[in-house]
Parts: C-alpha cells; sequence; structure tokens
C-alpha cells in the first residue's frame, strides 16, 4: 500500500508555523526553537509506538523494534539556517515518521527499523556541519578545535551543547547507536536545479561530491578614512574583495562542475570612517572528483598570497574541512532506482552536490538517498518549495526502499 502524502504535508505545515516567521525556517540547532521542532517530532512519532532515545550527541532516536536486532534506519534533521526553508532537512524526518507509521501499521517488521534525527546538521549557529551524524560514525576526531568555536554573541559551543543536555568529552558515544546498523536511507530534497528542468520527480542519489572548505583572516592596518592618503593604506578589505573574485574566477578557469563560494566576510571595526584592520572569510569548494579539488587548492593559496602581497597585509589561509567524494552503496542505490521505478515516476540517477549526514553513514555501512525535486532549484530560503506530486512520489520510493531492504538486510 502505498503512502499518502498529504500527513505528511500537514505536519510540514504545522512545524512552519511552530518555528517559522515571515523570513523562513528559524530551527536552528542548540537553540529553543530547534527543541521546539524536536518536541513536535516526538509528539508525531508517540502514535507508532516507536521508543525515544537521545544519546550522548544530542542526536533523537526512534525505534521500532522488529523480529532481528539487525536495524534499517531512516535519517534527517530538524535543525535549518536561519531564514531556512520548510523542507530542507525536515521532510526527510517527518517522511521518515510516515514511512514509520506505515511499518508499524502492519504489525512487527523482520527488521528493526529506527528513524533519527541528527543534530546540527546545518552548522548554522558555530560554523561546524554534520556534528551529530560524525559523532556517531566516530568520524569527530577535531574535540579540541571544536571547543574554541564561538557564536556571533560569542557563546562557546562546549557551553550551548551544555544547555541542551550534551557533553562534548562524551559525544563520541553516540557511536554504540550504530552497533546493529544494516542500512542507512535519507530523503531530501534536492537542492538544485536539474530534477525540474528535466521535468522528473525522483532523484537516486549516487554519492556526495567532494567538498573543501577554507577559512581566511586578513591582517591590514585599521587607519582614518580622511587623513590617510592612499598611498599608505593598507586595507584589508580590498585584499579581500580581490580574493573574492579570485575565488570565482577559479572556478571559471578549471571549469566544468566545480564551483566556489565565499560565503561569509566579516569586516572590523566595520564603521563608514575606518579602513578596515581586518577582514575574515570563508572559501568553500565543491567537485564531483577530488582530483579537481586537489588541483583548486594550491589555485587557492596563490589567488590569497598575490592579493595581500598586492595590499601589502598579512594573513592566515587554513583548509581546514576536507570530504572526499561519498559513493553510495551499489545495492542500497539500486534498490532505491527499483522503487522509483514501481511509483511510475521519472527519475534518474544524480549526485548531490550538498553535504548530508548520509555520507557518514556511508563511510560505515551501506547508505543510500532519494531526491525530489526543489522548484527554481532553491534551498536553504523562505522561497524553498517542493510539489505534493513530487513529495508523494519521493516518500512511496523511500517507502519502498525500506521495505526491500527490510527483508534483504
Amino acid at each position: 500500500m502505498p503512502l499518502q502524502p498529504s500527513r505528511t504535508v500537514g505536519d510540514l505545515e504545522q512545524l512552519r508555523a511552530l518555528t517559522g516567521d515571515e523570513n523562513g525556517a528559524q530551527r536552528v540547532a542548540w537553540t529553543e526553537t530547534w527543541e521546539q521542532a524536536r518536541d513536535f517530532l516526538r509528539s508525531k512519532v508517540a502514535g507508532t509506538g516507536a521508543e525515544e532515545e537521545v544519546d550522548e550527541a544530542g542526536n533523537q532516536w526512534f525505534t521500532l523494534p522488529g523480529d532481528s536486532d539487525r536495524a534499517l534506519l531512516i535519517g534527517g534533521h530538524m535543525d535549518s539556517v536561519p531564514n531556512g526553508g520548510w523542507l530542507d532537512g525536515c521532510l526527510n524526518v517527518m517522511g521518515g515518521v510516515e514511512v514509520l507509521r506505515r511499518i508499524a501499521e502492519e504489525g512487527r517488521p523482520p527488521v528493526t527499523v529506527r528513524l533519527v534525527s541528527w543534530a546540527d546538521e546545518e552548522g548554522a549557529r558555530f560554523g561546524r556541519s554534520l556534528f551529530g551524524s560524525s559523532a556517531a560514525a566516530g568520524s569527530m576526531q577535531d574535540q579540541d578545535e571544536l571547543r574554541t568555536l564561538r557564536d556571533r554573541d560569542g557563546v562557546a559551543l562546549p557551553d550551548a551543547l551544555r544547555e541542551h543536555g550534551v557533553d562534548l568529552d562524551e559525544a563520541l558515544a553516540a557511536r554504540s547507536q550504530l552497533e546493529n546498523a544494516g542500512a542507512y536511507l535519507e530523503l531530501h530534497i534536492e537542492q538544485g536545479p536539474f530534477l525540474e528542468e528535466e521535468g522528473l520527480a525522483v532523484g537516486v542519489v549516487e554519492g556526495i561530491v567532494a567538498i573543501a572548505w577554507s577559512r581566511l583572516t586578513i591582517h591590514g592596518v585599521q587607519d582614518h578614512a580622511g587623513p590617510t592618503p592612499m598611498r599608505i593604506r593598507h586595507d584589508a578589505l580590498v585584499a579581500a574583495s580581490s580574493v573574492v573574485t579570485g575565488v570565482r574566477g577559479i572556478a571559471r578557469e578549471i571549469g566544468g562542475e566545480l564551483v566556489t563560494t565565499v560565503g561569509n566576510l566579516t569586516v572590523s571595526p566595520n564603521i563608514v570612517n575606518a579602513i578596515p584592520g581586518k577582514v575574515t572569510l570563508s572559501i568553500d569548494m565543491r567537485d564531483p572528483q577530488d582530483a579537481t579539488l586537489d588541483r583548486a587548492l594550491p589555485m587557492l593559496d596563490r589567488v590569497v598570497r598575490e592579493a595581500c602581497e598586492r595590499e601589502g597585509v598579512r594573513y592566515e589561509l587554513e583548509h581546514y574541512w576536507r570530504v572526499p567524494r561519498t559513493p553510495f552503496d551499489r545495492e542500497v542505490v539500486a534498490a532505491v532506482e527499483r522503487a522509483a521505478q514501481a511509483t511510475g515516476a521519472g527519475h534518474r540517477r544524480i549526485l548531490s552536490g550538498a553535504g548530508h549526514d548520509a555520507q557518514y553513514m556511508a563511510a560505515i555501512g551501506p547508505a543510500g538517498m532519494v531526491f525530489v525535486p526543489s522548484r527554481g532549484g532553491r534551498s536553504h530560503c523562505e522561497e524553498e518549495f517542493t510539489g505534493m506530486d513530487d513529495i508523494e512520489h519521493g516518500a512511496n520510493t523511500l517507502l519502498g526502499t525500506a521495505l526491500e531492504l527490510a527483508v534483504t538486510l
């Protein structure tokens, strides 16, 4: 029996009213609004008989016991970016709730089925994405650096975690949740234009692109905007502007599918009548091939060096996060494809240009994802939208895959 998506859409609309405003979703992790979203999820799962547990990293688990301890995991995240969309993250979780309801209605499943809402996938408050899933996968090996992270108000990450019952030093103990994991599935909006452009309802995700994040701090000389002659200025923002255009130039020079972004820029002192003395900015690079990033990162080193030399300023450049291309399990991908075919939906295989919790799950066991179209390719914004028919096809593809894996794990 296929799912009816109207209940999922209704749940999502309720969640939007509860945790959003006129600017979009405000479910930023480690905030009270995020906790409201988690309470909402708890209330929606309650009727399935699944038991809840929150692990050491703050991940929220709902377990429906089966004839076998071997577990099929369905996951996503309830947190959003500020002014985010109503579907990013929570569609996967609320779609998973509907699958859990459907399986529970049929009686005891052949395997244990677990729904997980990962903590802080977006990393919006502290700039550290995939917190909960990396902890569960045992990949969070940078606790010393995490202790130094602060939000825009100066609150340290460990202090924010503690307010929500999480001890950073104990987060890796969440690894025990995956001891019986047999496979992992995730439903998500595409966050790109390709499915919509091709008139397709479902993307069978083969893997996730390689990603590299860098952090640049430029130290110029702060001075008065009026009396200081142009010939003796060492303006950190001028150097930064050259870096911004240079980062775009790297993508143009290499071509192909490489995308490069400067997404965050902070200027100090950030007043109208002072020459900026310090600028920090982020650089995001993504490509389907790891070798392309191997080529792009030295080019970034050169762009930064030359821009700062021209302006006579100092800099520190750190390539602090690198995730290789993540292929998904071939058998799981094939199961997703069969489930998509069974719905009658137009579909194709696709590679994700965004990072997801599924990439950490794929590093330790079989994993796969289902995509549905994003109108206009828009995401991380209030205008984010996916039509009812596409949500139905995506949810039924998730269900069909889950039912197949439940008897083959």
